[in-house]
This record gives structure tokens, C-alpha cells and sequence, in this order.
């Protein structure tokens, strides 16, 4: 009697504390619905949800305080594209041989956590080996720290195609990888490889439309989809309640991703003003990558540091993101708000936000872009995304004005995520 009346007890605290009412004291608060910043505000946090935005500062005796009366508040950020499971550098190439699920696993509890503390409380992690689906459980279990966490799992490619796992490799190692590996080539492989990625726990799909950067091949460009194969994953995946999202650099393969179905296009590179028509009639959405780019780039001009093949593309198609990002956002595309962190280092994803304002778009905007649009493309408008009565309690601040100072977005100084703070 007296073991059951302790587990009671132990019960009854922690749902005590999961219900605790926390007071978020506001000096200003970013209102990403309005666009508007208001000043003196207090949020009201009861367990992991927002019950309250109330006028001025509301300082109950007893209360768990939180004072950001000298900061700005917004809610948590949204990264569209991000690689959890691995930070590019020099050695990649090499440990895609001599790592084993355990050690990426390991690696990638750090990415997230770094990822979460910078702001970032919700990502859509579009590719790795799977080792991603196992660590979005174990936050979703509360196991380890890190943002919510929406995942494509293992990335669709063609034979040869960015993402095909065994590119690189020599030709004992090469075999002949098919749908379960990720590996497409047939309307039939597409239906098959959508259904794997649904039994192996994706919640959406990512296909590689066109060459890549980083890949170990010849093209950062081509088409490596037929349009057919595109419409047969985009409507399988709808038939499993997810969305597509098309990595592409090359303009064909661009606009068979969009003619096909797919949700968002993802770094854009070469793309021509009938595509960018194309994306609005099609309601498809940008994720520029500008970081990546940028970074890409630079990382190539060090020696050694990419193999031979990557750099003449890294080179060529860096430089000419933001370009592109800039001429979309000008013709009215919808942007959606995405940084390829894991290609640069994880933790810096706030950058993306200086790259977009340079490019032209308003800072709030960008802010917009990073919650409310994300939000909605992630089908959780309701509950992600604003800080406003019912949303989650997913919240964080900066010292500066970002629509002053952009570069405030860089250094994300308080992190509650769900209701629990994570930085302070």
C-alpha cells in the first residue's frame, strides 16, 4: 500500500509540474501575424502551451517569472532544410566508410541540440541514412534536447543521382541500390520507395530533381527525374499525407518537380522567370539555402577540402543563389525559410536571415517566412509559429530590434521549447 501511495504521489508531482504557469515578461514582442512588435507584454505558459498574451507586466506573488524585459521576443524559428545527421568538413567523404550508425547517431544528438539552442525549435530534416527518424523519437520521447522534428528520412535519387549512397564508392562497393536504399528508376520504384519511406516513419519525402553540389558526380544541374516518376511519388505521398520537397540547381528539372507536384523547391539555383511563374501557378515555394551556397563556395577555394568533382560545381553555383532567391521574391514567389545547415556548421543557421534582407526582402519578412509560412506548409498553422493563445509554448528572444538589426538573429539569447527553457 505504501509503494502504491509513493508512485500516486510521484504522479501527481510531475503532472504538478508539467501544469506549472510560468509569466514570459516582454519588453517587446514580435506579433509574426501582424508583423507589428508591441511593447511590454506578458505571455502567459501553462505546461506546454500558451494560455495568455496579456497588456503590460503581470507579476502574480509566487509566480515562476521569466524577465526578457530588456530583450525581443518571437516565437521559435522554423528551418525547413536542415541534415541533422552530419557538419560537413574534410573528412565526410572518408567517415561515409568508417562511421557506423552508432557513431552518426551520437554525432547528430549534439547537431540537434545546438540547432535547438540557437533558436531553431522546429526543422524539417530533408535527408540522411534514417539515423534521422531515431532521433526525432528520442526528442519526441523527451530522451534528449532538440527541436521538433519533421523528416524525410533517406533522400530519392535516380542510379548516379545526388543522392544515390553509393556514388564515390569503387566498384566492389557500388552494388545495385534500389527503392528501399533510395534509389528510383521507374514510376514503380517511385510508388515503392514512397511506401518504404512511410513504413520506415518519414514524414515526407524528399526527391534529388537535378544534380547536386556535393555529390561525388559530374553535374550539379541535370534533370534526373522523368516527369512521370515525379507524379507518381508526389501522388503516393499524398495518398500517405505527406508533402515533397525537390532538391534542384537545374532549370528543367525544376520545373518537372513543379509540373509533377512537389511542394517546395529547394535551393533554386538556375531558375528562369517561366519557372518562377510556373511555382506561383502551382502554389510550389522557394527554400533559397543562401548560406549553403555562400558557404560552399568559400569551402571550395581551400584545397583538399572538397573532392576534385565537387569543386568546379561548389564554384559555379554558390555565388549564384542569392542572386536567384532575390529575382524570386521580386516576382512574388512564396518563400519559405531554409538554410541546408549540415552542409556548414549547425548553430549558425540564423545567418540566412542577413543573406535574405541583403538580397532585398523586408526583415519581417524573413521572420514571417521562418514561422507563419513554415508553419503552414508543415500543416500545423494553429499551433507553431505565433506566439498567441493555444499555440505551443515554443518561444525565444534576441537583444536587438531584428527589423533594425538583422544580424541580432545571429545570437539567440532565451530558448523555451514545449514550455521548457532551454537557454536563459
Amino acid at each position: 500500500m505504501k509503494k502504491i501511495f509513493l508512485v500516486l504521489f510521484a504522479i501527481l508531482i510531475a503532472q504538478n509540474i508539467s501544469a506549472q504557469t510560468s509569466y514570459i515578461l516582454c519588453g517587446k514582442l514580435v506579433d509574426t501575424k501582424s508583423g507589428k512588435i508591441y511593447k511590454e507584454k506578458t505571455i502567459v505558459v501553462k505546461g506546454n502551451k500558451i494560455a495568455e498574451v496579456k497588456d503590460g507586466y503581470i507579476m502574480p506573488k509566487s509566480a515562476n517569472l521569466i524577465d526578457l524585459r530588456d530583450k525581443v521576443v518571437m516565437p521559435g524559428l522554423i528551418d525547413m532544410h536542415v541534415h541533422l545527421e552530419m557538419e560537413y568538413d574534410d573528412k565526410t567523404r572518408i567517415n561515409k566508410y568508417i562511421l557506423d550508425e552508432a557513431d552518426v547517431a551520437y554525432n547528430s544528438v549534439k547537431f540537434a541540440e545546438t540547432t535547438l539552442k540557437n533558436g531553431f525549435t522546429t526543422v524539417r530534416d530533408l535527408g540522411g541514412t534514417g539515423v534521422n527518424i531515431s532521433l526525432r523519437n528520442a526528442i519526441n520521447a523527451g530522451k534528449i534536447p532538440g527541436p521538433r522534428v519533421f523528416t524525410a528520412g533517406k533522400s530519392l535519387a535516380t542510379t548516379g543521382g545526388h543522392a544515390d549512397p553509393t556514388n564515390g564508392s569503387s566498384r566492389k562497393l557500388i552494388g545495385n541500390p534500389g527503392p528501399k536504399e533510395g534509389v528510383v528508376n521507374s514510376v514503380e520504384d517511385g510508388r515503392k520507395a514512397v511506401r518504404q519511406r512511410y513504413k520506415n516513419g518519414a514524414d515526407c519525402i524528399k526527391i534529388t530533381a537535378t544534380g547536386g553540389v556535393l555529390s561525388v558526380a559530374k553535374s550539379g544541374d541535370n534533370p534526373q527525374f522523368t516527369i512521370e516518376e515525379i507524379k507518381a511519388i508526389c501522388e503516393m505521398a499524398d495518398d500517405y499525407g505527406m508533402h515533397v520537397a525537390a532538391h534542384a540547381h537545374g532549370d528543367e528539372g525544376m520545373q518537372r518537380a513543379i509540373i509533377g507536384g512537389v511542394k517546395t523547391i529547394e535551393h533554386g539555383t538556375y531558375m528562369s522567370d517561366k519557372t518562377m511563374e510556373l511555382m506561383k501557378q502551382y502554389d510550389a515555394y522557394l527554400v533559397p539555402t543562401i548560406t549553403a551556397g555562400k558557404e560552399v563556395a568559400d569551402k571550395a577555394k581551400i584545397k583538399g577540402f572538397y573532392p576534385d568533382i565537387v569543386v568546379p560545381k561548389a564554384l559555379a553555383v554558390g555565388p549564384q543563389i542569392q542572386g536567384t532567391f532575390a529575382r524570386a521574391y521580386k516576382k512574388g514567389v512564396g518563400i519559405a525559410f531554409g538554410t541546408d545547415a549540415g552542409v556548414f556548421r549547425h548553430g549558425v543557421n540564423g545567418k540566412e536571415f542577413g543573406f535574405m534582407v541583403e538580397a532585398g526582402m523586408p526583415a519581417i519578412e524573413t521572420l514571417q517566412a521562418a514561422t507563419i509560412t513554415n508553419a503552414i506548409l508543415l500543416k500545423m498553422p494553429s499551433e507553431i509559429g505565433q506566439i498567441a493563445k493555444g499555440f505551443y509554448a515554443d518561444i525565444i528572444a534576441v537583444n536587438e530590434n531584428p527589423l533594425e538589426d538583422i544580424s541580432t538573429m545571429e545570437q539567440v539569447t532565451f530558448v523555451m521549447k514545449n514550455g521548457v527553457v532551454y537557454k536563459e
